[in-house]
């Protein structure tokens, strides 16, 4: 397939011109699902020469992808437990990310380990670590390094002397999951790949015994139709058993849904300048530096309730306090917590009946012909998850299928990003920018950068911060409507920008003037505007709600109250 001229563009015209094509043409690949596997799998497939299409019921990223402990890493836990082939896997997708394919979303992160046993611990961690780094993750980040309890005090002077006799300091890395989600989508779109969110697969199409297309359902404005494929590939997560149901197929294996609950505090509430690892009975807990903040996490318990909406609890929250609070000298309070979120795991059912214990590799497989599903693995290996996927369907695709070509595809904004961060000066004195501003904008654009900017030219009031949510530039909303297929404020408060985690507003304080410059873009009547800002606030009332019950059945509940930003949804019946 030739790359289109849109640069991968998201926006209303192109939503109307995937419509006709989604109705009109025959494909080759339908991939179900917008999380960072089916955006992936979509890339994988277009950069393959594939005629491919993939919708989307919610948004890019809408469910496990953009709720993740936002890490790029091999998973240094998985090498306890002889995950050997996980961990090494995960470590070349990492350095692919850092180096290649992604340096302007995906960065470097430090984290110190404590030690707290005397003799055997710093020996059998060093080992691990030296694993780590041999398995490639020293090549584009420094090795670890040895800390006396002094050294790792001077480091991390949050940490309670008793807490520690020492430390190893390791690196791995970090980004942000729903814009490199979303940015993987755009580049399939941009090597002629059909992405089209609120857009839900409500049964599939047969022909004899095989699986030849699926049915439609816009759920913006209610139109149905048909899409004709050769395959289809259920990439739904954690929806994964409720689309086999759907289709009718046997499904090869089950996914087991695992809650993971974060929370985010400002970054003067820790004093440290590294993050900190540490285990706890069932697994390990995560102290993640993230801009000015903190991402505290996570919790891993079964979740049986609703899929799209997994509801953080206070006991949840409690949990991550109590942990994290047993290392630091000043402890981190309910009232220091700027936002929580919570995210749901497909992990392949086991025998175990630990989540934490379960495998994190992925299962792939031909449950009928014409019909692939996907599921299990772990955000870092999408990419490895999405050519296994493609490969899966070849024998339901006509002609030779050429092998999988993405660890050689920078994604959108990575071109030309290094040289843009040595011209963060010029940049900004020709946009009358701040440096800082301007770095800020390539760490989430790369070179879109220019595009970016190219919608405040006439307009320099775009140029602002917003004013309850200063580290964003109003631009950046505009962009994400025009640009980014942003289709409702909650898709711009909790993925495009990250303000529903980062303020403790969580998004409220700012929902009126993001409607309206969104609306500026859709075309939103004030009814609309004024419904826009009504749903954002009663759903973050919800979650806030749900954060003060005891257990799951309660938060649910109450999260259950919130009205859907895409009213005309239709919820899969549990598999």
């Amino acid at each position: 397939m030739t790359a289109d001229t849109t640069g991968g563009q998201l926006g209303t015209a192109e939503r109307e011109e995937t419509w006709r094509r989604l109705g009109s043409e025959t494909f080759d690949l339908v991939v179900i699902g917008g999380g960072v596997v089916g955006a992936g799998t979509a890339l994988d497939a277009a950069t393959r020469g594939l005629r491919v299409a993939l919708v989307e019921a919610r948004d890019l990223a809408s469910g496990t992808s953009s709720r993740s402990s936002k890490l790029f890493h091999g998973g240094l836990r998985y090498l306890e437990q002889l995950e050997f082939g996980l961990v090494r896997e995960a470590l070349r997708e990492r350095e692919l990310m850092l180096t290649r394919l992604a340096p302007h979303l995906v960065k470097p992160v430090s984290f110190l380990y404590p030690l707290t046993h005397r003799v055997w611990e710093r020996p059998y961690t060093a080992a691990g670590l030296f694993m780590y780094d041999r398995m490639g993750g020293a090549r584009s980040v420094p090795g670890q390094k040895h800390l006396s309890r002094a050294g790792a005090l001077r480091l991390v002077p949050a940490l309670k002397r008793s807490a520690l006799i020492g430390g190893i300091r390791y690196f791995d890395a970090q980004a942000d999951d729903a814009r490199h989600t979303m940015t993987v989508a755009r580049t399939a779109a941009h090597y002629g790949a059909v992405i089209r969110t609120s857009t839900q697969v409500t049964g599939f199409i047969r022909e004899a015994d095989r699986v030849s297309g699926v049915r439609i359902h816009d759920v913006e404005n209610s139109r149905t139709q048909e899409v004709q494929a050769n395959a289809v590939i259920n990439c739904t997560g954690v929806w994964t058993d409720e689309l086999q149901r759907l289709s009718g197929s046997r499904g090869r294996f089950r996914v087991r849904s695992s809650k993971g609950v974060h929370i985010v505090v400002p970054r003067d509430r820790i004093v440290a300048e590294s993050g900190l690892i540490l285990r706890t009975e069932k697994s390990v807990l995560f102290v993640i530096p993230w801009r000015n903040h903190w991402i505290v996490g996570t919790t891993d318990t079964d979740w049986n309730l609703d899929l799209a909406h997994p509801a953080a609890t206070k006991h949840d929250i409690d949990y991550i306090l109590e942990h994290v609070n047993s290392v630091l000298a000043t402890p981190l309070r309910h009232e220091d917590i700027e936002g929580v979120y919570a995210g749901l795991r497909p992990l392949l059912a086991g025998e175990s009946e630990e989540t934490s214990k379960l495998s994190r590799e992925h299962a792939v497989a031909r449950v009928a012909p014409g019909l692939v599903a996907i599921a299990g693995g772990k955000y870092t290996t999408y990419r490895v998850m999405a050519a296994d996927a493609v490969d899966a369907a070849s024998a339901d695709l006509p002609g030779r299928l050429q092998p999988s070509i993405t660890d050689k595809v920078p994604l959108l904004g990575a071109d030309g990003y290094h040289a843009l961060v040595n011209q963060v000066d010029q940049l900004g004195a020709r946009h009358g920018l701040h440096p800082y501003r301007v770095r800020h904008l390539l760490d989430r654009y790369g070179s879109l950068v220019h595009e970016v900017l190219a919608l405040a030219e006439g307009r320099p009031e775009l140029l602002k911060p917003l004013s309850a949510a200063p580290d964003y530039l109003q631009v950046e909303v505009v962009y994400a409507a025009s640009h980014e297929g942003a289709l409702h404020i909650e898709d711009t408060l909790a993925r495009r920008t990250r303000i529903s985690i980062e303020y403790p507003h969580r998004g409220v304080d700012c929902a009126r003037q993001v409607a309206e410059l969104m609306a500026d873009v859709l075309g939103w009547s004030e009814e609309t505007t004024n419904r826009e800002v009504e749903i954002y606030q009663a759903r973050v009332a919800a979650e806030r709600d749900s954060q003060t019950q005891p257990d799951d059945q309660a938060a649910d509940a109450i999260r259950a109250t919130a009205p859907e930003a895409r009213p005309e949804l239709k919820e899969p019946e549990p598999a």
